[in-house]
């Protein structure tokens, strides 16, 4: 019998790493992606546990797996961030120049 491949681990590792490196797109994103790729690779992970003889790549869904899983806690960390940043210095602060000065003043005023 021919060893085969799981049909989603490439996938599955593509998406830990875009996970990884989108972080920066406000956290929502990099989390959507991890999320994505975490449901793939439990799909795998049951056609893997029928019969694990037939697989080659199990090693590669794992690393994704492990890829995707550090993608949701770097991606909530920076979701938490920008969250707080917004109720900190307020929607409207970002959008007006000005307005951000004199708020970034005032947070520096109070850590004084």
């Amino acid at each position: 019998m021919e060893n085969q491949k799981l049909p989603n681990a490439t996938a599955v590792l593509v998406l830990g790493i875009l996970s990884i490196l989108t972080c920066c797109c406000y956290g929502l994103f990099g989390l959507i992606l991890a999320i994505v790729g975490l449901y793939l690779t439990h799909k795998d992970l049951i056609i893997y546990n029928g019969s694990p003889e037939k697989f080659i790549n199990f090693k590669q869904l794992n690393t994704g797996k492990i890829l995707c899983i550090i993608g949701i806690v770097i991606n909530a960390i920076m979701l938490l961030y920008f969250i707080w940043i917004i109720k900190m210095i307020g929607f409207e602060a970002l959008q007006d120049p000005a307005l951000l000065q004199e708020k970034l003043k005032q947070l520096q005023s109070i850590g004084r």
